[in-house]
């Protein structure tokens, strides 16, 4: 019989705050592009908000680390110990995000057993969709150990052509119960949540094992993979020291995620494109077409202050044409000053390459139809190899949970 890996969770939802003040966008986003954050911050100033429980990756090299966690886990403390939340027990969320296109993504929001992910290839009921960078896995630990929260960016995908688990909470969403229903911050489009309890939530559960059974691949990560990740090793160093008859329940044991089905009309695979600092970019291109299979199925376009130029590579799938390109920068940058940054966004990426000594790589998007084929025969994917959407359509921090 088939596990519960996804279920109910106690919620945490803020009351009598600004929900727009409250919730922003995944720290990862708007990683070159600080004056973003500073818009952020000006909306936010001093109010309860969620801002002031993350670290956005915009101002890592810059930080006092071990003060900024401090300072977030007391922020987190204050939180708890005021009458700022309320506690959905046992409880889904049904999600409906209102894009910014207009367009409305689906899903639901509850915990994931970590028991039953695995970010390093092997075969699980919850994989990596890529490549985990094992650099940044440390600091977003460091963070996890001290917090009494965690607050999830994690959208995972599940792949459910016949409509089983979220898409029956859509038909019955206008007699769920409305816990918020607010317009996200700086261009996010709108987002609205419904509780799910009882019956409800037995049923998508139900649906869930249903699914596993015809798929031992039950969910891939769609964002948040360095997130999950994280958990899973805070969860591995923590468990060393939990009795066996209590792990079951443990709160670390599992992580808050919102789940998505892959054939969701609003969601889209968008490329992460890469732009190259302090770099001759004449010289890159040159090495890359000498150093790399020439073809037609897919297609880099590289962009500097020089012009635009198109160059065709030759690829089984697009996880193999990407990890020839990725591997040929990391050789190609390795002991150089060259720095890469991943970009959300054709038009982003075009004015950052614009500068002195830059080149951008405007990468091609992913069908969604070959997401799950590829990660079953190819396994993960290089790192930063595709984003859900547009920058703007990134999940927003709003519930919380207890992981104490």
């Amino acid at each position: 019989m088939a596990k519960n890996v996804f279920t109910p969770t106690s919620i945490l939802i803020p009351e009598g705050v600004s929900m727009e003040k409250w919730s922003v966008i995944a720290c990862d986003q708007f990683s070159s592009e600080r004056d973003y954050w500073q818009r952020a911050k000006d909306i936010v100033g001093g109010e309860p908000s969620t801002l002031h429980m993350i670290i956005p990756e915009a101002y890592l090299e810059e930080i006092d680390e071990e003060k900024e966690i401090a300072t977030i886990s007391a922020v987190m403390n204050d939180y708890l110990k005021s009458s700022l939340f309320h506690e959905h027990k046992d409880a889904f969320i049904y999600v409906e995000r209102t894009q910014p296109d207009g367009r409305i993504r689906k899903g639901i929001v509850g915990a994931v057993d970590l028991e039953e992910y695995d970010f390093t290839g092997v075969s699980a009921s919850i994989r990596a969709s890529e490549g985990t960078v094992l650099d940044r896995l440390p600091p977003r630990v460091r963070v996890r150990r001290d917090a009494a929260l965690e607050l999830p960016h994690i959208i995972t995908f599940i792949d459910d052509k016949d409509a089983t688990v979220v898409e029956p909470l859509a038909e019955k969403a206008s007699s769920l119960p409305v816990v918020y229903d607010f317009d996200l911050m700086a261009g996010g489009g709108h987002i609205k949540g419904m509780k799910v309890t009882g019956k409800d939530a037995e049923d998508v559960m139900a649906a869930m094992r249903a699914l596993h059974e015809k798929n031992e691949m039950l969910m891939i990560m769609g964002d948040g993979n360095h997130s999950l990740a994280a958990a899973k090793v805070y969860w591995g160093e923590l468990k060393k020291d939990v009795p066996e008859s209590e792990r079951e329940n443990h709160p670390a044991r599992r992580a808050l995620v919102e789940l998505n089905n892959v054939y969701d009309s609003a969601i889209d695979f968008e490329a992460i494109h890469r732009v190259l600092f302090n770099i001759d970019g004449a010289k890159f291109i040159e090495e890359f077409k000498n150093a790399t299979p020439r073809g037609d199925d897919y297609v880099i376009e590289f962009t500097s202050n020089d012009g635009n130029e198109e160059v065709g590579i030759k690829a089984d799938c697009i996880g193999d044409m990407l990890t020839i390109m990725q591997d040929f920068i990391d050789e190609y940058i390795k002991d150089t000053d060259t720095i890469v940054d991943y970009i959300h966004g054709d038009d982003s990426t075009r004015q950052l390459a614009s500068g002195d000594r830059c080149l951008g790589l405007i990468l091609p998007s992913m069908s969604k139809s070959d997401f799950f084929e590829t990660v079953e025969k190819s396994g993960v994917f290089p790192r930063k190899s595709f984003s859900v959407g547009h920058a703007e359509d990134k999940r927003y921090y709003l519930e919380c949970r207890e992981i104490r």
